[in-house]
């Protein structure tokens, strides 16, 4: 994320979106691969993780962290649609809609 581009969760709030957590955080873009992680970058759909939440057993990448990514790709699509945007919209960027 450069730095004039904001969250759509977190606004420009550099704190893990799990925890509150403030130190050892990584970026992660909630929609990733390839295309995605740019589509993401330009739409703010990144949130703040601590290491543990982000790349840990539990965390969005890891074995058990589906729920945690799940959650994250909803609540980022409602946001985005609460913006003022279309499901359709959202489904044209992404490719599939979470909602």
């Amino acid at each position: 994320m450069d730095a004039g581009e904001i969250s759509i969760l977190q606004g420009n709030k550099k704190e893990c979106y799990a925890t509150g957590a403030v130190n050892g955080l990584e970026l992660h873009h909630i929609y990733f691969g390839v295309k995605n992680k740019k589509v993401s970058d330009d739409n703010g759909f990144v949130v703040w993780l601590t290491v543990e939440k982000h790349r840990g057993t539990y965390g969005v990448h890891g074995k058990y962290g589906h729920e945690l990514d799940q959650q994250l790709k909803e609540e980022c699509q409602a946001a985005y649609e609460a913006s003022g945007h279309t499901r359709e919209e959202f489904r044209a960027l992404i490719g599939k809609s979470y909602l």
